[in-house]
């Protein structure tokens, strides 16, 4: 465990392992602070605000309360009013910019406020929300959040996507496997693209000057017949101009839309 609270993974992942009743309190805003004394100066938005925006430049690795009383221009024990620590601190993070109210959809009949009126929009604009909000936050890449200490702004999302996919007419364990889904396909892609910028970080190479110092012997093994299946393949194989994301998300939606129909025709059966 690090001093600051959390903990580290062996996979370089963090966890919250706070004290999840303090976190539950912060979040829900149940929490009463002691009304005596001067009139603080504070306010646990400011601080979480704050803590966002010195992650999404330097990386969660910066967060530190010290390094926030620095930002806010107070003194390191005024922020101990407001967060017990680090590890309370990234449950407040994660609520305020893991889950993202979905935006309307362009067309089509209005539903509920935020919420596309067609499943198929509501999978693409999840998909395209999260990948987005990745990007601007790649910390969130280095979080463990298998177990979320989940807020008033997470419900509220969840809430959202539920709304706008109840027209599947799938299972509510189907519904929240459709989530866990394309969640899972948009991570994956992000975190690729998050080492590879931290790859050139790291070694100065550009993924052109990577790949380029490997070409002569690549290019020998195709030739020694070994691997006659790459050997064939199209120059333009491994094209970055190929949009895995939208490719990808394309195959998802397509998927479901197969599944959607299966229960459809089971459904008509039954009322046979």
């Amino acid at each position: 465990m690090a001093k600051d609270g959390s903990t580290a993974t062996t996979d370089g992942t963090v966890t919250g392992s706070g004290d999840l009743a303090r976190s539950l309190e912060l979040l829900w805003g149940t929490d009463e602070r002691p009304s005596r004394g001067p009139k603080p100066g504070l306010t646990l938005d400011r601080i979480v605000t704050a803590a966002v925006t010195v992650a999404d430049a330097e990386g969660l690795a910066a967060v530190s309360m010290r390094r926030l009383s620095t930002e806010l221009g107070t003194g390191t024990m005024s922020l101990y009013r407001y967060v017990p620590g680090k590890a309370e601190l990234l449950d407040l993070m994660l609520d305020r910019v893991l889950v993202e109210p979905l935006p309307a959809a362009a067309d089509g009949p209005a539903g509920p406020p935020g919420a596309p009126a067609d499943w198929r929009a509501a999978i693409d604009t999840m998909a395209r929300t999260y990948l987005d909000n990745l990007r601007r936050h790649p910390w969130l890449l280095k979080i463990n959040q298998a177990r979320t200490v989940l807020g008033p702004s997470a419900l509220r999302g969840l809430e959202l996507s539920l709304t706008a996919l109840r027209s599947m007419g799938l299972r509510d364990p189907e519904l929240i496997g459709v989530i866990v889904t394309v969640n899972s396909f948009v991570e994956g892609l992000a975190r690729t693209q998050a080492d590879a910028a931290e790859a050139l970080r790291q070694t100065g190479l550009s993924d052109q000057e990577f790949w380029d110092s490997q070409r002569p012997y690549l290019e020998r093994a195709m030739l020694s017949g070994a691997y006659p299946m790459m050997a064939g393949m199209a120059e333009d194989t491994f094209s970055t101009d190929f949009d895995q994301f939208e490719f990808g998300l394309r195959r998802l939606i397509a998927g479901f839309d197969a599944l959607v129909r299966e229960r459809a025709g089971e459904r008509t059966d039954a009322r046979k």
